[in-house]
C-alpha cells in the first residue's frame, strides 16, 4: 500500500510500505483524509526533536471502519486519538494519561496515518457525524479544549489566548463553548477574524495595539480570569503572568524556544495557578465532537488547503517558505 514518508529533512515521497493486519483489540480503518500541523512542519524542517527518520507522518485522522471495530460497524466514520500510555508511569496512575512519561504519538516517536490503512486500538476510536474536514480538525482542536479544562474555565470567566493558529483557535473556541467571554491575541488580522468566528468577543492586534490597555479596558483593570499562551515566545510567557487577574490562572500550551525570565513575585503576589496543558484527554476528544456537530467552529476558515498524497511534499515546501500563509493543510488519501 502507499504512504507518505519523511526520509530526512526536506526529502519526502510517496512510497510503498506493508499491508498491515489488525491484532487483538484492533480496528483496521481506511484512512480518508489527515491533517498537517506545525509538528509536520518541524519534522520537515528538521527541527523536531522528537523524531527519528524514516518516518510516515500523520496524526489528526478522518477514517472509516473496515474490520474490528467492536460496536462500531464496518463503514463507521471515525476520528483517532493517537496517543498512547505505558498505564505504569506517575501520570497515568494519577490519570491523566494525556502526559504519559513515555507517550509516542503516531507521526512522531511512531509511523502515522499517512497511508491507506491503519490499525488502532478500538478505545483510541471515536465515531461522529462530521465531514472529513471536520474529523481532521478534531485532535488539533482537542489541544486547544484540554488548555480550556486546564484552566478551569466556566461561564463565569474572561478568558484571553495569545494565538490564533490551530492550537490558539481550539483554545478560542472552547472558551467560547463553555460560554466565557474570551479574547483572541495576534499579530495577523485574518488570523484574528477567524478567532471571531470561532467565538473571539473581542481581538486585539498586538503589534497595532496597547496589550496592556486593552486588556484593562476589556476587564474593567483586573485583568482576564485565564490566561492561555499558544505561541510559544518569551514575551508572551512573561505577559500571560503580568496580565492576568490576581488568583487567576496561566495555562501553557507554547514551547519557549529559550529561556524565560519572570519577576516571580507576580507568581505569590497574585497567587497565580500556573499550569502546563499537553495533548488530550478523552472527555476533551467529545466535547470538541459535540462542538463541531453543534455548528460552533469555522471550518473552512481554518483549513488553508487540501491536496492529494502525490502533492504533499511540494505543500510542506511551500508551507515552510512561507509559514504565514497557511493554518491547516489536510491530505486527501482515499
Amino acid at each position: 500500500m502507499k504512504a507518505f514518508r519523511m526520509e530526512g529533512p526536506e526529502r519526502a515521497g510517496v512510497v510503498a510500505v506493508p499491508e498491515v493486519v489488525a491484532g487483538e483489540g484492533e480496528a483496521l480503518l481506511r484512512v480518508k483524509m489527515v491533517g498537517m500541523c506545525g509538528t509536520d512542519l518541524n519534522t520537515y524542517r528538521g527541527r523536531n526533536a522528537m523524531v527519528t527518520f524514516p518516518r510516515v507522518l500523520g496524526h489528526e485522522v478522518a477514517a472509516e471502519v473496515v474490520e474490528g471495530g467492536g460496536a462500531l460497524a464496518a463503514g463507521t466514520a471515525v476520528t483517532i486519538s493517537p496517543y498512547t500510555s505505558c498505564g505504569r508511569c506517575p501520570s497515568c496512575r494519577n490519570g491523566r494519561v494525556n502526559a504519559c512519561q513515555f507517550n509516542e504519538t503516531m507521526g512522531v516517536q511512531r509511523d502515522g496515518a499517512m497511508t491507506e490503512y491503519i490499525c488502532v486500538p478500538r478505545e483510541k476510536l471515536y465515531a461522529a457525524k462530521l465531514s472529513l474536514k471536520e474529523l481532521c480538525l478534531v485532535e488539533p482542536l482537542t489541544v486547544g479544549t484540554h488548555a480550556a479544562a486546564r484552566g478551569r474555565v466556566t461561564a463565569a470567566d474572561t478568558v484571553a489566548v495569545f494565538g490564533c493558529g490551530g492550537v490558539g483557535l481550539g483554545a478560542i473556541a472552547a472558551a467560547a463553548f463553555r460560554g466565557a467571554e474570551t479574547i483572541a491575541i495576534d499579530m495577523d488580522d485574518a488570523k484574528l477574524e477567524t478567532a471571531r468566528k470561532a467565538g473571539a468577543k473581542h481581538l486585539i492586534h498586538s503589534k497595532n495595539e496597547d496589550l496592556h490597555e486593552r486588556l484593562a479596558a476589556i476587564t474593567g483593570g483586573q485583568g482576564p480570569d485565564v490566561m492561555i499562551e499558544a505561541i510559544g515566545l518569551p514575551v508572551t510567557f512573561r505577559a500571560a503572568v503580568e496580565e492576568v487577574a490576581f488568583t487567576g490562572r496561566v495555562v501553557y500550551i507554547g514551547y519557549a524556544k529559550e529561556p524565560v525570565a519572570y519577576e516571580t513575585r507576580l507568581f505569590v503576589q497574585k497567587e497565580l495557578d500556573v499550569m502546563g496543558s499537553r495533548n488530550a484527554l478523552p472527555e476533551d476528544f467529545r466535547e470538541v465532537i459535540q462542538m463541531l456537530e453543534a455548528g460552533r467552529f469555522p471550518v473552512e476558515d481554518a483549513v488553508s488547503a487540501v491536496v492529494r498524497m502525490d502533492e504533499a511534499a511540494r505543500m510542506l515546501g511551500e508551507w515552510s517558505a512561507a509559514p504565514a500563509k497557511f493554518t491547516k493543510i489536510m491530505v486527501a488519501i482515499g
